[in-house]
């Protein structure tokens, strides 16, 4: 099953965030910014999805962009840690975020508190996924969310993730930090990510079947 990009749905995601029992905001522009990690964690290129949830005039809508949630091949070989790369476990991440500039350059979410990783040392292309077997740590690791090029949309990760949540798109993250900008300004300079895996958005497997 393919992770497609629009056919997540507005249903399957509160669906998945009820079934797991994670918050679920609501207000006008109370964003619920929510990573799906596709099933293949082989890939090098931009195959998940960064949806941000939010309601507006009492009606929910849905924004879906073109993501990483993994960190490239590049770093997944060379990894910057010696403990290994660094993988964000899936999970509701309250308080992550907030808006600051990555890396100094441009205006960003970065990371707000400590969070768990999964360390991944095996140096090969494969993304360590599973946390039963794997060493996690807590911390303060730059795990921030941010864009890739600034000029085109990115097809392959390769450098522009070492564990960071990247949109390939610079127009579409322009569009997604400015709706984290009018947020902010309602609701403060915190923001909250939940990271599911594909398998628990049901309405997609749904959709999959019926297409098949």
């Amino acid at each position: 099953m393919m992770l497609a990009l629009g056919k997540i749905t507005v249903d399957s995601l509160l669906e998945a965030m009820t079934a797991s029992k994670f918050k679920v905001f609501e207000g006008e522009l109370n964003l619920n910014i929510i990573g799906v990690r596709a099933a293949n964690t082989r890939a090098n290129t931009f195959n998940d999805v960064i949806c941000v949830l939010y309601q507006k005039d009492k009606k929910w809508q849905l924004k879906q962009y073109k993501a990483t949630t993994d960190a490239g091949t590049y770093w997944r070989k060379n990894p910057m840690n010696i403990d290994g790369t660094a993988v964000l476990v899936p999970g509701q991440h309250r308080s992550l975020w907030k808006l600051g500039y990555h890396q100094g350059k441009y205006r960003a979410l970065v990371q707000n508190k400590p969070v768990i990783v999964l360390r991944d040392n095996d140096k090969n292309d494969e993304l360590e996924t599973d946390i039963r077997s794997a060493e996690l740590q807590e911390g303060y690791f730059g795990i921030n969310c941010h864009r890739a090029s600034a000029h085109t949309e990115s097809k392959r990760v390769d450098k522009w993730s070492a564990g960071c949540q990247v949109l390939a798109n610079p127009a579409e993250y322009d569009e997604f930090i400015e709706l984290c900008v009018q947020s902010g300004a309602i609701y403060g300079n915190i923001f909250s990510y939940t990271l599911l895996d594909q398998n628990q958005l049901q309405g997609q497997k749904r959709n999959e079947k019926h297409e098949n």
